[in-house]
């Protein structure tokens, strides 16, 4: 051993009882050997005495020997670990003692003793060895009566409080630590006095004397201490202080609640609120959670903090109140609130940095500026005493400040509480700058939405309708599902609903060029079966130019898309209809039964396949079409070429008369809140115009026809009291019957339609579509079509299987 080790083990306590004693001379030479040496080494006296004493021993302890013996001869006693050599050849681990003897004529001897270590766990300890051990550890050590009172303690136990040893024997647990649960600590003692088992790793969590400002945490073990006849003489047990590691659970406890909690939905008033639950009562009394305008309103943020430090206002989005007697807050969740300039959450926001403050001035108002002639209070009257605020910082970004406070002057914040407020605002600031990002993404997809689809739908005497839209990307709001009613000529209403395969933006934004495509077609009036071609068309052509985009990528392409048309006429109730990949819609008759139109389903738009076709029927008045997409009878996980239509039906026949209620409660029976697919209902419930709303007249294939042409009109227009109209319908009469009979064979139709505007209709047998011509000043003629599109509204050419009509509208 070196010197300083040497020393320490000098010092130790020896146990002889069982040690076996020799004698060596000044120079290290056994002069004396005794039949224990013997037992313990195998040798008699004969073959030891006169040898030197390290001849005993294994090498490296007999080097030793001379440097010892000289020691112990000056200093004193040595006690130390040696390996001797036994007569048979192997080693013996023995504990060494030297001390030196003084015989009665003055020569000196040394007195060795060998305790053999075989079997042994170390040293035997004496007991002056063992009450260092236990008087010198740092860990609190107390022994108990059976009647739980203290009889000994050591000195650590005194860094928890309770005063010395001394003062603490014949006491119980609950009179040295009050503020500690002591009926659980004193019952775990019982235990282990009536079953012997020892309790390991209790944690008893309170405030000890030693801290009783602040909550404090200990881990005690209890071991029953049995006499030599085995019965309980009282308990033994241990304290050691893990505050810290208690703390520190505490604190991963609480990041683990916010990470559960915070950031749940995208909304950020419920995101902030979340912050303001979670840090109530785990750090802080009452909380505040308060964002710039901005962030609620999703704005893109500049870096940084802000930017000067005038008085800035933020919107209250959460605040949280352990008592009840404490405000939860002067200013409601979603109101207003201003920060004096130069007040501590001003300067957060302006530097970026948190601040903490152990005792707040009892006397100073709060921060925000109340309203005007309204007394500020006091924080000492809202009873707030320590207070901590923190920035709510995200990317770079500032969003808004938190404050948590605390109302007993006992337990303020420290710097470990500030580090945890930290964490806590940082995880949650990116959940709000999320809610924030989603709340940007969501208005301009939103804005998109209704940029897509008829914010209301036109207004008309054809048809009464309602509509209902859900999409199944909740995020967005947005799908490739559309429905539109376009107003034809002659007072007649195209009905379409299509669908694009997809969600989401992309979907959306091909949906819109579909339906940009449907009004353009039926803005030049072409039957439903050549809107679809048309359709088609766009279709291969979009998905031909879209061939060099990612493999896979299909989401917003037309290619696949379905879609609806259907014409309707309310003077005759004809209603013409054509589909391709898209369900065939159902008919409500007026006395409530429900039938689905027996619709031949053309390919769906791209893909290829046979020319659409249409189909006629006429609808009796009060009759409703209701268009839907397949979403409307999609289940989850499949979606069948033959989907069961009988929902539907009866979902239709048990719907209120009223027609907005009716499609809001269909599209609620079959659908969930969260639908598999897309889902677009129209529904439209057909009208007829009075016959006398509609004048006709058939004139024979003579330009003699036309004054009485203009005759007829001129009294229609006196009876439906349009005398206004008169001149221009005239001239507008006069030109179309004339070019029907000059460029077409046989008879000419001329309708009247009087609805929400006048129409003029003429019906020829000619295949050939008019041309608007600008003629030369010395031309004779070629001005008939453009006085019309001058005095008309609106005009235009449409064919029909009997050949084609030219009209015209005029607004009253």
């Amino acid at each position: 051993m070196g010197g300083q080790q040497e020393q320490n083990v000098a010092r130790q306590g020896f146990d002889v009882a069982d040690a076996a004693p020799l004698l060596l001379d000044p120079h290290g030479v056994v002069s004396s050997w005794t039949g224990r040496a013997e037992q313990l080494l195998g040798y008699d006296a004969q073959a030891v005495v006169g040898r030197k004493f390290a001849e005993l021993l294994l090498p490296d302890d007999a080097e030793r020997v001379p440097g010892l013996v000289e020691r112990c001869r000056s200093d004193g006693d040595w006690v130390g670990l040696m390996t001797a050599l036994h007569r048979e050849g192997h080693p013996v681990a023995v504990m060494v003692r030297v001390t030196p003897t003084v015989e009665p004529r003055g020569r000196t001897s040394l007195l060795v003793l060998l305790s053999q270590l075989a079997g042994a766990a170390g040293w035997s300890m004496s007991r002056t060895v063992l009450e260092q051990i236990v008087t010198g550890t740092s860990i609190g050590i107390a022994i108990v009566d059976t009647d739980l009172r203290f009889v000994w303690s050591n000195a650590a136990m005194e860094q928890f409080g309770g005063g010395p040893a001394e003062r603490r024997l014949g006491l119980r647990f609950a009179d040295v630590q009050p503020g500690l649960n002591a009926d659980a600590v004193e019952a775990r003692m019982r235990h282990v006095l009536e079953t012997g088992e020892q309790v390991v790793g209790h944690e008893e969590v309170g405030r000890a004397r030693s801290a009783p400002l602040r909550e404090t945490a200990h881990m005690m073990s209890f071991t029953r201490l049995d006499d030599e006849r085995g019965r309980p003489m009282g308990v033994y047990y241990t304290v050691v202080d893990v505050t810290e590691g208690h703390r520190a659970r505490q604190r991963l406890a609480l990041l683990d609640r916010a990470g559960e909690h915070i950031g749940r939905t995208l909304d950020i008033m419920t995101t902030a609120q979340e912050l303001a639950d979670v840090a109530v009562p785990g750090l802080a009394d009452f909380v505040t959670v308060d964002l710039l305008e901005t962030v609620l309103r999703g704005a893109e943020l500049p870096p940084g903090p802000l930017g000067d430090s005038a008085p800035v206002s933020l919107r209250r989005a959460g605040h949280r109140s352990l008592y009840e007697d404490l405000p939860r807050t002067a200013v409601d969740a979603g109101a207003v609130v201003t920060y004096l300039a130069d007040s501590p959450p001003v300067r957060c926001l302006t530097s970026g940095r948190s601040w903490r403050q152990e005792q707040l001035d009892p006397l100073a108002p709060e921060w925000a500026a109340g309203a005007p002639g309204v007394r500020e209070s006091t924080f000492l009257e809202l009873g707030l005493q320590s207070v901590m605020i923190v920035p709510i910082r995200a990317r770079g970004a500032t969003l808004g400040v938190t404050m948590f406070f605390r109302r007993r002057r006992d337990y303020p914040f420290d710097a470990d509480d500030l580090s945890l407020a930290e964490d806590l605002v940082s995880r949650a600031a990116v959940c709000v700058d999320n809610a924030r990002r989603y709340t940007r993404e969501r208005d301009a997809a939103l804005v998109l939405q209704r940029s897509l689809l008829p914010r209301r739908l036109p207004e008309q005497d054809a048809v009464e309708v309602a509509a209902c839209y859900r999409p199944a990307d909740e995020l967005t709001g947005l799908g490739g599902d559309w429905y539109d009613l376009i107003l034809l000529s002659s007072a007649r209403v195209a009905l379409v609903v299509g669908e694009v395969p997809g969600h989401g933006i992309d979907a959306a934004a091909a949906m819109g060029r579909l339906r940009t495509a449907v009004r353009t077609l039926a803005a030049i009036d072409l039957p439903p079966e050549e809107v679809l071609g048309h359709l088609d068309d766009l279709a291969s052509r979009a998905a031909r130019d879209e061939e060099d985009g990612e493999p896979g990528e299909t989401a917003g392409r037309p290619l696949g898309s379905g879609c609806l048309y259907v014409v309707y006429d309310p003077v005759d109730g004809h209603c013409t209809m054509a589909a391709a990949g898209h369900p065939a819609p159902a008919v409500v008759a007026p006395d409530g039964t429900v039938a689905f139109v027996d619709l031949p389903q053309g390919p769906a738009l791209g893909v290829g396949g046979p020319p659409f076709q249409a189909v006629e029927l006429t609808l009796a008045e009060g009759s409703t079409l209701a268009l839907h997409t397949d979403g409307l009878l999609a289940r989850e996980g499949a979606r069948p070429a033959e989907p069961d239509r009988e929902p539907l039906r009866e979902a239709l026949a048990e719907a209120p008369a009223s027609l907005e209620t009716s499609c809001g409660t269909v599209v609620d029976t079959l659908v969930p809140a969260r639908p598999y697919d897309d889902v677009a209902l129209l529904m439209a419930r057909t009208r007829r115009l009075d016959p006398e709303q509609v004048a006709v007249w058939d004139l024979p294939d003579d330009p003699a026809v036309v004054a009485e042409a203009r005759r007829n009109t001129t009294r229609q227009l006196a009876q439906w009291g349009l005398d206004e109209l008169v001149f221009t319908t005239e001239l507008v009469v006069s030109e179309l019957v004339t070019n029907a009979i000059r460029h077409a064979t046989g008879p000419v139709r001329l309708r009247l339609i009087r609805e929400r505007a006048l129409v003029c209709d003429v019906l020829d047998r000619g295949a050939t579509a008019p041309h608007l011509r600008h003629p030369r000043a010395m031309d004779e003629g070629g001005r008939g079509l453009l006085l019309v599109s001058q005095l008309a509204q609106r005009w235009g050419t449409r064919f029909v299987p009997e050949g084609k009509i030219i009209w015209a509208e005029q607004p009253f």
